[in-house]
Order: structure tokens, then C-alpha cells, then sequence
């Protein structure tokens, strides 16, 4: 269930929250603050998912940019979001008309803001290595299709940025109230002494800051109800798909200890493949207020999952091991390979025509011709050497 505050937003035009303001008032001057600093000028790079909290952060950064004199602006600023290419279509369409918004205003104001966009590699989409090398559809100890869809992309702009500039801060709209995992994450990587930022675990060169981090959930709904973005509009749209899907977004993940924020039951906005969830809330949430086109994607994913562990369509060689077993006591247990060529070929054929159903497209030309690629390149070996290829 969604909390009482959301529910109140699609309600009332605007909600006046003394307190609130004043809290929102702080974080802004805070963002202020830290953007004037005079310790150091390295570019930020705000980690944008579309949701609520990252929505947040970034108007912050807009209103406190805007309090700048155009002299004083010389810090750039990122608005990075990650592309699966298998986004929840309604969020990936919310994410491009807002990132749009921004693009337009940054360049009627000459923010020194740049808007992009990370994309997996060619030869590493979900559906080029799924479909075509045969990788078994994620489940929750093995999720390869985050490090290859999400922090691959996504790290690989941020280092560019360190490389180009000596170092880099990311903005990640991280709250404390998240979870107890969100919690225990942030409590464990403290800032520097004397400082707003942390080191990132995993990117050198890189901080991170947390202007959000205390921030309780009905503050962050009551900022997006009671205030306008200053890329213009509202947030009303963004208040409905979560009030439609009763759900949370992926948020922009940058290393391994963030990939459990990653397909559960906390963020349910993300893609409409993951199978590492049982059950796609968000996206029976939209079926449920209406848009049945969606029907097509929930049942995919289902059988999609189902299939996962069906000997029937998994090799016996796995890609870069040949065969493999586990030991469970003092039994040994197969270790399956990855989606035999005919099973890839069902796959395909599966998403083509619920494709054909849902009327908009879910692959790419470019990625078929890949997949067909791979499966060519594949058949030709021996089969004694084809369990020696990753």
C-alpha cells in the first residue's frame, strides 16, 4: 500500500507544511553550499532513475544552481540515467519526457548541465546475451544482467569523468529510512572527516555526497506535492505511476553492494524482464488501472522464469567450464550450461510475437542480427570446444 501522504497528493491541489518547507529550505542551502565550496570544483554526476527520491535530489541541485550567479557556475553538473533497454515502458517514457524538460531548460538558462544517457554495450544487452549466448534468465544468485546492464554503463561515464578531471562526485538520493539494509550501508561508509562526501567503494577517483540522506518518505512525497520542478510541469505524472504500480524504482546502481536495491520487493520500478522478483508488481499494478497491454509482458516474464530451470532446455556444458557439479554433502550436483541453441531460438520466437501483441517494439534489428550472429558462430564449433568458449 502506498502511504496516506501519496494518496493525498492526487488529492489536493497543493499541501502547506510549514515544517516541511523549512526542511526543504535547508537541503537546498545545503546543496548550495556544497557547490560553492571552494575546497575543490569536480564535476557532479547526479545518478537519475525517474523515481521519487532521485527526482528529489535533482530539483535540489536545480534550485540551488538557479541561486547561483551564471559567473559562479563552473562546476558541471550530470544528470546521468542508465538504460536497460528493457525498462517498465511507462518509466522509461517518464524518464525521457523529464530528461527532455531538463535538456531544454539547462540550454534556455546555460546551466552548465549536461543530460545523458548509459546504455549497456552492444554485445551485452539482456536480450544479445540471454537470447544469444544463452545465459539462464536471472535469479537471485545470479543476477549478471545488473553489473552488465547497470554499473558496466554507468561506471564507465563516471571514470571517463575522473579520468578527464581528476576526480568525480556522485549524487545518489540515498535515504536512511529506506530499509535496514539502506541503513546499515550508509552508516557503514561514514563521510570523510570534516566533509559531506565519501570515498566510493569501488570507482577510485570518485565520492560520493548524500544531500537526501535524512530525509524521511513523507518529506520526499510532500516536496514533489507541494512544489513545482524547475524543468517545468508538475510531478503529477510521477505521483500517479506510483500510486498506479504501488511500487518503488530501481535506483541508479553503481556497485555490487547496491544490486540487492535491484529486483525486490523495495524497487519494483525497474525491468519488465527481471525475473529475480516472483511476482512484477509494478507492472500488474498498471494491468490493474487499465492499460491491459501490459498483459503480454507479465505473462512473457512468467514463462520466462518458469523455464529457468528446465533441464530440457539448458546445455550440459557450461560456457567457459565444461562440465561442472557442486558438492552437496557428500552428493555431487550437475551445474547446467546455458540455454540450449533450440531454446534460445523458443525464446525468440516467444518475445517476437508477444511483441506482435503488445504492438510496440521489445528488440532490436541490430540486436537479432547479433543473436543470429552468436548462434551461427556457435554451431560452427566442435562440440568438444564449444564448452571452452565464455
Amino acid at each position: 500500500m502506498l502511504s496516506a501522504t501519496v494518496e493525498a497528493l492526487l488529492e489536493v491541489p497543493e499541501i502547506e507544511c510549514v515544517e516541511g518547507a523549512a526542511l526543504w529550505d535547508e537541503v537546498v542551502r545545503a546543496v548550495l553550499a556544497e557547490y560553492l565550496s571552494e575546497a575543490q570544483d569536480y564535476p557532479w554526476i547526479i545518478g537519475f532513475s525517474g523515481g521519487k527520491d532521485s527526482t528529489v535530489v535533482a530539483q535540489a541541485v536545480f534550485e540551488a544552481l538557479l541561486q547561483v550567479s551564471p559567473s559562479q557556475r563552473k562546476r558541471e553538473v550530470h544528470v546521468i540515467s542508465n538504460d536497460t533497454q528493457v525498462e517498465s515502458p511507462l518509466i522509461i517514457a517518464h524518464l525521457v519526457k523529464v530528461q527532455e524538460a531538463m535538456k531544454e531548460m539547462a540550454q534556455a538558462l546555460r546551466l552548465p548541465v549536461h543530460v545523458k544517457t548509459t546504455r549497456p554495450a552492444p554485445d551485452k544487452t539482456f536480450w544479445t546475451l540471454l537470447i544469444g549466448k544463452g545465459y539462464p534468465s536471472p535469479n537471485q544468485t545470479m543476477r549478471w544482467c545488473t553489473d552488465r546492464l547497470k554499473i558496466q554503463p554507468t561506471s564507465r561515464y563516471i571514470l571517463d569523468n575522473v579520468s578527464a578531471h581528476g576526480a568525480a562526485i556522485v549524487i545518489l538520493g540515498v535515504r536512511l529510512d529506506e530499509s535496514d539494509s539502506r541503513r546499515n550501508s550508509i552508516n557503514k561508509f561514514k563521510n570523510l572527516e570534516g566533509s559531506t562526501l565519501t570515498p566510493h567503494r569501488e570507482l577510485p577517483g570518485a565520492f560520493i555526497y548524500r544531500p537526501i540522506m535524512h530525509l524521511m518518505i513523507d518529506d520526499v512525497w510532500e516536496v514533489l506535492g507541494q512544489s513545482q520542478p524547475p524543468w517545468g510541469g508538475t510531478h503529477r505524472d510521477l505521483i500517479q505511476l506510483y500510486r498506479d504500480a504501488e511500487g518503488g524504482e530501481c535506483p541508479v546502481v553503481l556497485s555490487r553492494d547496491e544490486a540487492p536495491g535491484c529486483g525486490t520487493a523495495n524497487s519494483r520500478f525497474g525491468c519488465w524482464t527481471c525475473t529475480v522478483v516472483e511476482k512484477d508488481k509494478s507492472l500488474q499494478g498498471f494491468v490493474d488501472a487499465g492499460r491491459h497491454k501490459f498483459s503480454a509482458l507479465i505473462e512473457f516474464r512468467q514463462w520466462l522464469r518458469d523455464i529457468r530451470n528446465d533441464p530440457r532446455y539448458r546445455s550440459i556444458e557450461r560456457r567457459n567450464r565444461g562440465i561442472c557439479f557442486n558438492a552437496r554433502g557428500e552428493q555431487l550436483q550437475h551445474v547446467p550450461g546455458p540455454f540450449t541453441i533450440q531454446a534460445r531460438k523458443m525464446i525468440l520466437d516467444r518475445l517476437l510475437a508477444t511483441q506482435e501483441i503488445y504492438g510496440d517494439p521489445l528488440i532490436s534489428a541490430d540486436e537479432i542480427e547479433r543473436i543470429q550472429a552468436i548462434w551461427a558462430e556457435e554451431i560452427s564449433k566442435p562440440i568438444t570446444k564449444r564448452g571452452l568458449e565464455k
